[in-house]
This record gives C-alpha cells, structure tokens and sequence, in this order.
C-alpha cells in the first residue's frame, strides 16, 4: 500500500483534523466556563496559583486520555486504563524498594529512579499488549477484555504489596518531578504531559500510523483490503495506551509520593468522558488530540470552579455527566446529518 493511498483513506486533511470535530466549539465552551467562574469569584478563581493546581492535576489524566483517542478512534475502548497506572506506580515503586538497600528507596539516586521508570512503562505496557493481542488477535469485545483487565491490574497490584500503599518514593523524584518546576516556573508534571501530547497529536494527525488508526476506526474491513495490518496496528494501539498508563502511573507516584491503590477507580471513566467530550465518536474514524485536551479541561474546569465557587460537591458529577451526553448527542446529530448528505 502507497502513502498516497493511505492518505486518502480518511481523505481529511491536517487541519481538518485539528480543527474538526466540534473542537472549535468546544473550546468556546471551555473559555466560557472560565469566565464565568472568574465572574463568580474574581478574587479566587482567575489566579496564578488556581490554573497551575488544575493543571497539574490534570496532567496525569491528560497522559491517559491520549493513549484512550486512539484507542477509541479505531473503534475500541479501554476501562482498565485507571488500574493499569496503579500497577504500574507498584511495578515502579517496588522495582526501586527491592533494589534498595534495607529496602528504603527515600534516598535513591537517578539511576535506581530510572529503573523504577523502566519498571513502572513496562508494567503498562504489558497490560496494553495483551489488551491488544486478545482484542485484535482473539477477536473478543474489547469492552470485555478491559473490562477483566480492569479487576486483574486491580488484583495484582494488591497482591504484590498486600494491598498497604507503598511509600518509600525517592525525595529526588517527588522534589523534580513530582513538584519541582522548570522554564520559568511552569510544573514538571505539566511539561511532561506537554510533550506526550505534542507527539502523540504529531504522530495521530501527519504519519502513517495515524492515517492507519482513523481508517481502522471508518472501517476496519475496508482498511483491510486497503492492505493496512490491521490486527497488528490495533495490537500496537492498545500496547501504546499501556505504555502511557504506565508513565501515567510514575507521574501519579512522583506527585502523591505513594502508590494509592485505593484511588483512581474512575480515572478510566474520565479519560473516557475527556476524550468523548473533545470531539472523539465512539463509533470510531473520528477525533483529534487538540479536541481531547479541551475536553479533558472541561470536567477539570467544572471540578475546580465548584469548589471555589461553594456549591455541593454532589453536583459536580451531576454536571460532568450532562456534558458528556450533550457531547454524545451532538456527535450522533453530526453522524446522522453526514448520513443523509
């Protein structure tokens, strides 16, 4: 198969997928938010400090939702995603305690460190290949198969530390990565989802593999006969959503200082939610990373100004959940009105 034939397979151009997808309106409805809870709260919400906590937070959840565009604009789904990055904080975690001595890693250098990052991307990776090889190669659901490696990554990562947080993570890695700040002040956590991000949309929008992955998601039959591998392609979509779990799951280490095994139950719900309100169909061969970043603030945004703003934090779900549907529907208006033309 040509590059000119697999560039005409979405026949939609870089801009179009930048830009499409809603993602113009949804961004007016992201400064929208900002300036009404700025309005609100003058005095709290438009600060230095409130957009550098939110996007800190955000960054780790930013990791995961690129890795789940691809997956969902091939037409798949990944709900393990949350306790992929718990296992992998635990790889990442125990790798360094067990290579310490007296197992106390507080004091490590950068080379037990990077061998805890070793251990904790691989830790995901692992859990994204063999998401990918039972979808792709086994031909199971893969809402399924996610869905049973959401309980085994949960499972496993109780039975390697006896489900007690471990929490003798490096003072270096929580003093740079975790908090520490370069250019100008701007979070190292930030940066790093940054420059995940930059690739990831580079990779989506001008290569092969990108053309690839919005074919698979129009039709995978049709990008079959195209001559695109498509069982391997979709193996390598599910493994790279792995491996950013993983780098999710040492980001998430670096900043809380412990493996929290008892949090993210619904980090794949948002990552999901982000990725779906960004523009992203859930019926595949449509999306953009810029659209994702959007969407991924939306809910952050809503989160954030609720607390500042005082109102219950029952309602922020409530709100979130609106959303996404609104989201939802809109896509499928979009759907069917391309149908009919």
């Amino acid at each position: 198969m040509s590059d000119s034939d697999a560039g005409a397979l979405p026949e939609r151009t870089v801009r179009q997928r930048l830009l499409g997808a809603g993602t113009v309106w949804i961004g007016v409805v992201l400064i929208g938010l900002c300036l009404v809870f700025s309005i609100l709260r003058p005095d709290a919400f438009p600060t230095r400090f409130t957009f550098q906590t939110l996007l800190i937070e955000t960054s780790v959840l930013l990791v995961l939702s690129v890795g789940m565009t691809f997956v969902i604009i091939t037409s798949g789904i990944d709900l393990s995603v949350g306790m992929v990055l718990i296992f992998a904080g635990v790889i990442g975690a125990k790798t360094m305690e067990w290579l310490s001595p007296n197992e106390d890693a507080t004091g490590a250098g950068w080379g037990l460190i990077g061998l805890g990052f070793v251990g904790a991307v691989a830790g995901g990776g692992i859990w994204g290949l063999l998401n990918g090889l039972l979808v792709a190669k086994a031909k199971i659901p893969p809402l399924i198969v996610t869905l049973g490696s959401f309980g085994a990554a949960l499972g496993a990562a109780q039975l390697i530390t006896g489900g007690v947080d471990t929490r003798t993570v490096p003072d270096k890695l929580r003093n740079t990565l975790g908090f520490g700040t370069s250019l100008g002040g701007i979070p190292n956590l930030v940066l790093v989802a940054t420059v995940v991000t930059v690739l990831a949309a580079w990779v989506l929008h001008t290569t092969r593999f990108g053309r690839y992955t919005y074919a698979i998601g129009s039709s995978a039959e049709a990008a079959r006969r195209s001559g695109v591998a498509v069982t391997r392609h979709l193996v390598l979509v599910y493994l790279m959503a792995g491996l950013l779990a993983g780098l999710a799951g040492f980001m998430n280490l670096a900043y809380f200082g412990t493996t929290t095994i008892g949090g993210h139950t619904t980090d794949n719900l948002d990552a999901i939610a982000g990725v779906v309100i960004g523009g992203t169909s859930l019926f595949g061969g449509v999306g953009s990373v810029a659209g994702t970043v959007i969407g991924v603030f939306i809910p952050s945004v809503l989160k954030k100004g609720f607390v500042i703003v005082g109102v219950p934090v029952f309602w922020q779900p409530i709100a979130v959940s609106v959303v996404l549907v609104a989201a939802v529907w809109f896509d499928q208006a979009r759907r069917r009105a391309r149908n009919r033309k």
